[in-house]
């Protein structure tokens, strides 16, 4: 039996409702190694769906959520999920619309998430808070080796 390790949406606007159901389907999907839904006017819904499948999924290894509008909610959900998952080696998250409150909950994550090598974050809105907590994250964490 054959299955896809690698979804590409990118682009389209499968908006939340779509990443609920994306989101559900990662909490017991083991073939998918990379999902791309960058562009696809995800939020905070779609985002928490997507944090609470990546708790759980063993296989995922590359997730893109970029240009979507997560903001710091969806960050925070993502960041609590960091903390369990010990797949997934690439999350870009650039042109999220991300705070320093959803910075600081990904920053918490990375002190003891142990596979996570790329992170982005370019195009947030992140200040002194947020990057004060990727600071202190990369004392504990040798692991990240882009951090963007």
């Amino acid at each position: 039996e054959r299955s896809s390790t690698v979804l590409s949406l990118t682009a389209n606007k499968i908006g939340d409702e779509g990443a609920k159901a994306i989101g559900k389907a990662l909490t017991t999907n083991v073939a998918l190694k990379q999902l791309h839904l960058q562009n696809n006017q995800i939020g905070e819904a779609g985002a928490k769906a997507i944090g609470k499948g990546l708790n759980s999924n063993a296989a995922l290894k590359y997730l893109s959520l970029g240009r979507n509008s997560i903001s710091d909610v969806g960050a925070m959900a993502i960041g609590e999920a960091l903390k369990n998952n010990t797949v997934l080696k690439e999350l870009f998250l650039y042109r999220n619309n991300i705070g320093d409150e959803g910075a600081e909950s990904i920053g918490k994550a990375l002190k003891v998430n142990r596979v996570l090598t790329t992170l982005s974050l370019q195009l947030n809105r992140i200040g002194d808070v947020g990057a004060t907590a990727f600071g202190e994250a990369l004392k504990k964490n040798a692991l990240l080796t882009r951090l963007e």
